[in-house]
């Protein structure tokens, strides 16, 4: 992750925007301020609290610093600040919202810190958040009305993606009843979240209904994550599907092969 990247974190369906700063996070200001008071214009609210809060005012240039963070006119500065700073503007904030927000923070911040010892962490969390995405449900949705059909849309989309259907992938990784996106690298997973949330997206667009009408979106969408593929190959020289796996097989397996 770079320091120029924003993500986007969850606060009770509440976007907090947040980016890396001196290895740590920092935290949109408005965003926290619009999580805990539902206020309609934050920035007004944000000025009324520092004219109450004296002390708060007078450290203000102390602990909040403008960062560029993605907005809806493109990258802008923005106050943000970062869990240590968070937690004096809560102390001002009046709201029942505040002691549930420290506790959901004070995570965030710890989950920062074990990434910064364990890297892995951080890739490990990025799948466990794919793998509880619910794509079956958009198609459920969309009247493709059984496993069978979720299983061939699911191959559409890694064929155009990889050049391989799930079936083919994990016969190249020797898988048999394992998770195949539990062995993927993180580019294969990469391109596998882009296919999956390219054909989503052109699903909802087209608002495709029925299997024809998905199974084709399924392709397009794959096909975006294809040429994505196929791009970085050229540059790189290498493939990015691999034979190797991400997690270890187990010893009992790896004296049968």
């Amino acid at each position: 992750m770079t320091e120029q990247s924003t993500q986007i974190a969850l606060f009770k369906g509440r976007e907090i925007r947040k980016r890396i700063h001196d290895n740590e996070w920092w935290f949109s200001v408005e965003d926290v301020v619009l999580a805990l008071t539902d206020s309609k214009d934050p920035k007004q609210y944000i000025n009324k609290l520092r004219r109450r809060d004296p002390q708060l005012s007078e450290g203000w240039v102390q602990f909040v610093h403008t960062l560029p963070l993605e907005t809806a006119g493109g990258s802008q500065k923005v106050n943000c600040a970062n869990t240590e700073g968070i937690f004096r503007i809560i102390q001002s904030i009046p709201s029942p919202k505040a002691e549930p927000f420290k506790r959901w923070l004070a995570k965030v911040g710890y989950e920062r810190i074990q990434e910064i010892e364990d890297p892995e962490l951080a890739a490990k969390r990025t799948r466990a958040i794919y793998k509880a995405k619910g794509y079956p449900d958009e198609w459920k949705d969309r009247h493709v009305g059984c496993d069978r059909e979720y299983a061939i849309l699911t191959a559409e989309i890694s064929k155009a993606a990889f050049g391989l259907t799930p079936s083919e992938y994990k016969e190249l990784k020797g898988l048999s009843r394992e998770n195949l996106r539990d062995h993927m690298n993180d580019l294969e997973l990469i391109f596998s979240m882009l296919g999956e949330a390219a054909t989503t997206e052109i699903t909802r667009n087209q608002d495709a209904q029925g299997f024809d009408e998905n199974k084709q979106a399924a392709v397009e969408g794959g096909s975006v994550a294809g040429t994505a593929r196929r791009q970085l190959e050229s540059k790189t020289g290498k493939k990015v599907v691999s034979k190797n796996n991400y997690l270890p097989q187990s010893p009992k397996k790896k004296r049968l092969r």
